[in-house]
């Protein structure tokens, strides 16, 4: 049981970066894996990124290899998503997610999810 909120989202021109926070709270992380996930307007959801907590272990979508990073702030129980060159395909809801999942990553199978911020990106 963790509770997430979502921080950072806005609106940035293509070619632009912008930096998502999702600060965790109510468990510690140790035992984790955290990710982002995103859902365009008349899509499902999208797995975007994961990490795992204990070790760091990355794992990324291929439509955002190369331009986003996935990182956490263990002092401050916060993963952030750092997005640069960003397009205006990813414009989108981003949501952070965790599972409890000691030392593996996936795409699939979260049970805890944050609010959602929204990410524009104009052409």
């Amino acid at each position: 049981q963790v509770q997430l909120v979502e921080s950072g989202g806005g609106l940035v021109q293509a070619g632009g970066s912008l930096r998502l926070s999702c600060a965790a709270s109510g468990d510690t992380l140790t035992s984790y894996a955290m990710a982002w996930f995103r859902q365009a307007p008349g899509k499902e959801r999208e797995f975007v990124a994961t990490i795992s907590w204990s070790g760091g272990l990355r794992y990324y979508a291929d439509s955002v290899k190369g331009r986003f990073t996935i990182f956490r702030g263990i002092a401050e129980n916060t993963v952030y998503l750092q997005m640069n060159s960003l397009k205006p395909e990813d414009t989108a809801i981003y949501y952070c997610a965790a599972k409890v999942s000691p030392n593996r990553v996936s795409a699939t199978g979260y049970d805890n999810w944050g609010q959602g911020t929204q990410v524009t990106v104009s052409s």
